[in-house]
């Protein structure tokens, strides 16, 4: 597995303002909209492309596309759907999956609750989106579930990430093909597996606390 934690002004500009408590869910929403965009240029150096040939008013000439099949975007759900548009703004023609993962507060589990993706994803590229890397265990059984229906690069794309966290998907997932791509690897996890110094609960900052 290899991570990539994005070193750039205004990566760290953006993520300061979210880590704020001070900062309302609108604005929240927002910079981590704008934040994702970013991060997501940096993971998708390595989607693939064709060639193609075009006419430009001037004369004719090679470019690029993206390949076939399309890149698909999964958002796990509730937290991951406020990622999504910054994803889709960079990658307009990706397709986009979604599941549905909670987390078990007792024993820190995650189980899948819904899916809607392709059963088949061999030879494709897969964004996941999911704002925090914390205990490691949900992005795993996400990723898991890729894997095992064929998707062969996956990129999980987080704001931010725990150490602890990061060793459990290295533990978990030695050998797949598997990139993490953050805004910051954080101090550690509290007692409460709540990303230090963090930003809190990024679905509860996104969206408040109903439900």
């Amino acid at each position: 597995m290899r991570i990539h934690v994005v070193d750039h002004p205004l990566v760290a500009h953006k993520l300061t303002t979210l880590r704020d408590k001070r900062t309302d869910s609108p604005t929240f929403r927002r910079l981590a909209d704008e934040l994702v965009t970013l991060l997501a240029y940096e993971a998708t150096r390595d989607v693939r492309t064709e060639q193609v040939g075009i006419e430009t008013p001037v004369t004719a000439t090679t470019g690029v596309r993206l390949s076939h099949p399309r890149p698909l975007v999964v958002p796990i759900l509730r937290a991951g759907l406020g990622m999504l548009d910054g994803m889709v703004r960079l990658l307009p023609t990706a397709e986009v999956g979604f599941m549905g993962m909670v987390r078990n507060e007792e024993t820190y589990e995650a189980h899948t609750y819904a899916t809607r993706m392709p059963d088949d994803l061999s030879g494709r590229q897969v964004y996941v989106v999911d704002p925090m890397l914390a205990t490691g265990g949900t992005l795993v059984a996400a990723i898991r579930e890729l894997i095992e229906r064929g998707a062969d690069d996956v990129t999980a794309i987080c704001l931010l990430a725990a150490p602890e966290g990061v060793a459990v998907m290295e533990k978990e997932l030695a050998g797949a093909p598997v990139t993490v791509v953050t805004a910051a690897v954080d101090e550690r996890l509290n007692e409460d597996r709540y990303i230090v110094p963090g930003l809190g609960d990024a679905g509860d900052r996104m969206y408040g606390t109903a439900g």
